[in-house]
């Protein structure tokens, strides 16, 4: 068993390492999170404010959607996968929510618009939700996703030019220490995993302990997301593959896509804060998202290392390919690359906090659907 411990150093000493570096500039994220309220609209706001979920408090035991199949874990079970959705509903709610009012707010700038979000945000922090011990590996991941979606959605309010939080402290500080506690709780969940286990979930992992140290200025959070980012980034082989993600059979491909949108969001906050992690492993990155824009064209590349014709269901998909936006802001994207980029346009997706178009390519925000 190949283990990271050997080559990874704890939280707390990362911590102990970051504490020289604490006098350094506030974290912050990329340039397109600064954007102010494109306007601010007064009246009646027919959408108002939906119904709030139930805090979930409960224990993160869930069923897995592929729960019967081999190893591989590519074969859809349909009814664990309904089990699960039922079951996970109201922390759905929660992520799609919280992304979706604070894009309409940053959009329209009505006040209800941000009361709502943030009154959501913290009747969920002061249930202190997502935080329960009792867990399996989808209970584990939920929280993961769940934290990314709401800590990404929350840095567009935090670090708008317009302000919004300012008036707002109480709830700010609130909310913010629950995301801090329970991306601590993350760290533990996913921390020095065996490299035969390190995959996707991981990479979504640090993507959601990487939003939460931007939102919360925590520096040893911020190591920690760089240093499981190099895990990743190391992952990938001379040719592009990922090999614990050619283990999913017909889903290899969509898998490898899957893995793209929280490596790309994690190195392009990490080059906001003076942290270039675009040539870790001779540019990985850039040869993954190269193979997987390969292999969209033709998965026979993908076929030929596993064996097994893959499922492009997923890769039809427009909002798969948000991690398109800063990818191309880190790398030069072939002109090819950028017409089908624009043509997808605008990418929105709640797991990364909503609108990435408008964040990273705002120019084309609207989309260029035009052959």
């Amino acid at each position: 068993m190949k283990l990271r411990t050997l080559l990874a150093p704890s939280l707390l000493g990362l911590a102990i390492i970051a504490g020289s570096t604490q006098a350094a500039a506030p974290l912050r994220p990329p340039q397109g999170y600064l954007a102010a309220i494109d306007k601010v609209k007064s009246g009646d706001n027919s959408d108002g404010c939906d119904s709030m979920p139930p805090p979930y408090t409960g224990s993160l035991q869930f069923r897995s959607k592929y729960e019967g199949s081999d190893k591989a874990r590519s074969t859809l079970n349909v009814q664990s996968e309904k089990a699960f959705r039922d079951t996970t509903s109201d922390i759905t709610k929660m992520e799609r929510g919280t992304s979706k009012r604070v894009m309409q707010f940053m959009r329209d700038g009505r006040p209800e618009q941000l009361s709502c979000t943030l009154n959501w945000l913290t009747a969920w922090a002061q249930a202190d939700a997502l935080m329960s011990k009792d867990f399996n590996h989808t209970g584990k991941s939920m929280r993961k996703w769940a934290l990314g979606s709401m800590a990404s959605a929350y840095i567009r309010l935090k670090f708008s030019d317009s302000r919004p939080l300012a008036s707002h402290q109480k709830e700010a500080q609130l909310i913010e220490a629950w995301f801090s506690k329970m991306a601590d709780q993350v760290v533990s969940d996913w921390d020095n995993l065996p490299l035969e286990k390190t995959n996707n979930h991981s990479y979504w992992a640090a993507w959601s302990v990487m939003a939460t140290a931007i939102a919360t200025d925590r520096r040893d959070l911020f190591d920690w997301a760089v240093k499981e980012y190099k895990v990743g980034a190391n992952q990938i082989d001379p040719q592009g593959f990922l090999p614990n993600e050619l283990k999913r059979q017909q889903r290899a491909l969509a898998y490898h896509n899957y893995a793209l949108p929280p490596l790309a969001m994690i190195a392009s906050f990490a080059l906001a804060n003076g942290v270039d992690l675009r040539q870790e492993n001779n540019g990985a990155l850039k040869r993954l998202g190269e193979r997987v824009l390969a292999g969209v064209k033709d998965p026979g590349e993908f076929q030929a290392r596993n064996g097994k014709d893959q499922d492009m269901t997923d890769l039809k998909v427009d909002s798969k390919f948000a991690w398109l936006e800063p990818y191309c802001t880190l790398y030069t994207c072939a002109p090819e690359v950028l017409e089908h980029k624009h043509a997808m346009q605008p990418f929105k997706t709640f797991r990364l906090g909503g609108d990435l178009t408008k964040v990273y390519d705002p120019t084309h925000e609207k989309g260029n659907k035009s052959p």
